[in-house]
């Protein structure tokens, strides 16, 4: 029996909150900006409004 639209939804976002958090490990360590840019430009495809860097 497959999963309810809820279910999947909660699966998505759980998923999406370690793929970010993987994403926001990398940044912190990325020494060149174009590394940093690549970063951030993948983890804007999976969240649009997500920020890399802490706010000041």
């Amino acid at each position: 029996m497959g999963r309810v639209e809820r279910q999947r939804e909660i699966a998505r976002r759980r998923k999406r909150r370690v793929q970010l958090t993987k994403l926001r490990v990398k940044y912190a360590a990325a020494t060149s900006d174009t590394e940093k840019a690549e970063l951030l430009a993948k983890a804007r495809r999976m969240s649009p409004f997500v920020e890399m860097e802490a706010a000041k």
